[in-house]
């Protein structure tokens, strides 16, 4: 029954406490000693609840009073360590937090526990959340379960190990850029990119750039997604982004649906079995019923989404790195913090080429949303690489590590939603994801096609077997 708790996903296992088939204290023993069993090697972990028991033991006490139970009563969940968690410590990637302890849960935590979720353990990030890969000075590298000397990216990467291992069933990452997606490819789960200001940000740090910060679930299954996204929408009276967002549409829509779909130009070099599996969730849309056409979207090249990122964000970002580590010790601040410190920002003249790019791009998936209902491109140019990524051979080229946000960071420019999915196995075994995208306020459309597409997923239901 250990396995079945550790492997199940979230709604399974809510549905098991209700009914009696488990309780809400087998549930957290079993992925506590799962954590103990395996985070020596993952390093997933950094933190765990210490009241996560008692919080089970009192769920217990609920179901037998016949409380009435919210959606996720008794399962257990994680935060990626730069969520604030009350009573828990939240340090952030950084020996400048040690031993920081919020009061206050952030938003989208208060949330989760609203629902009846339990907090289990926060998970490993890089220093600051600012990579894509999760290793800092304070809490070490985290590794993929599915071949240790592999990433599980970043930021959200002890999120994504943990949950892919079998140590959480879901939990909460944020993006930047890239940080729920790419961990969720890189080690065979979901998540989910809503629109911008769909989720608060209040409470989770860094604020800036607010622009382009997300906050979304990540899972095991496509319905746990849809399960925790009901949950952690709408505005909260803090965070301004999220007043701005309509009420959250659940329902899916009632249409033959249109896909487009694109591997390349647009998203630099691709390699190629990353695009035949892309190609492979094209068959699968079109056995579903949908319709779906290969586009080009001339505007990735024209104003290359990376491009102007890095434009935009450094000013905002730059005065965050420089205040946190000013009169730190050198053997506090690592070298994420110092590339940044380094980092030349960006000129007046450039920031406004670069906001009228980010303008123009937006406008371009207007008028592709005109046509289409989604957009369907690769998560990631290569499924997870060796650790301390510098540089990497694509399709004969050899290109700086950075450029693996390349699919996913026009999304956060733009504020559009996304899903990253399991959809094939590379040839040394590594999973292979998708990428699902919808018009601004969309996601019951992308959640409706991730369903068909994990329906039809050639390693559904496949774990590490770390």
């Amino acid at each position: 029954m250990t396995s079945d708790l550790t492997n199940a996903d979230a709604t399974e296992l809510a549905e098991w406490i209700r009914n009696g088939k488990a309780s809400a204290v087998e549930v957290i023993e079993a992925h506590l000693s799962r954590i103990a069993a395996l985070n020596e090697k993952l390093n997933a972990i950094v933190t765990t609840n210490d009241s996560a028991l008692e919080a089970a033991k009192a769920a217990d006490q609920a179901v037998r009073d016949k409380t009435a139970l919210g959606p996720l009563h008794g399962v257990p969940f994680t935060g990626k360590d730069s969520i604030d968690t009350a009573s828990v410590p939240t340090q952030r990637g950084s020996p400048i937090f040690r031993g920081r302890i919020p009061s206050v849960d952030a938003a989208s935590v208060a949330r989760m526990k609203a629902a009846g979720a339990i907090l289990l353990a926060k998970t490993n990030i890089p220093e600051f959340s600012y990579s894509t890969e999760s290793e800092n000075l304070l809490s070490g590298r985290t590794n993929n379960p599915w071949n240790l000397e592999r990433t599980p990216g970043g930021s959200s990467g002890g999120e994504s190990a943990a949950i892919a291992a079998g140590l959480s069933p879901i939990g909460l990452g944020t993006d930047l850029a890239i940080s729920v997606r790419g961990p969720a490819a890189q080690t065979g789960i979901v998540s989910l990119k809503a629109t911008h200001g769909r989720v608060p940000m209040t409470g989770i740090w860094p604020r800036e750039p607010r622009r382009f910060w997300h906050v979304g679930p990540m899972a095991r299954s496509v319905r746990d997604l849809k399960l925790a996204l009901s949950v952690l929408t709408g505005p909260d009276g803090k965070d301004s982004l999220s007043s701005r967002v309509p009420v959250l549409e659940t329902a899916p829509p009632q249409k033959q649906l249109r896909v487009g779909w694109l591997v390349r130009p647009g998203f630099g070099p691709i390699q190629p079995q990353v695009g035949d599996t892309v190609e492979a969730g094209v068959r699968a849309l079109e056995q579903a019923g949908c319709v779906v056409q290969q586009v080009t979207i001339p505007a990735l090249e024209r104003d290359p989404p990376l491009d102007v990122f890095l434009k935009l964000h450094v000013n905002e970002m730059k005065p965050v790195f420089e205040q946190t580590t000013r009169g730190q010790p050198d053997e506090h601040i690592g070298p994420i913090a110092r590339f940044m410190l380094d980092t030349p920002e960006t000129s007046i003249e450039d920031c406004v080429q670069a906001e009228q790019a980010a303008q123009r791009l937006s406008d371009a998936f207007a008028e592709f949303f005109q046509e289409y209902d989604a957009l369907l491109c690769p998560v990631l140019p290569l499924p997870a690489h060796e650790h301390r990524l510098t540089s990497v051979k694509v399709e004969g080229e050899d290109i700086d590590g950075i450029k693996i946000m390349a699919a996913t960071v026009p999304f956060n420019v733009t504020g559009l939603p996304a899903i990253s999915l399991p959809f094939g196995l590379s040839d040394e075994g590594l999973p292979i994801g998708l990428q699902i995208v919808g018009a601004w306020n969309a996601e019951a459309t992308i959640l409706d096609l991730a369903l068909k597409l994990e329906s039809q997923s050639p390693i559904q239901g496949m774990r590490p077997k770390i």
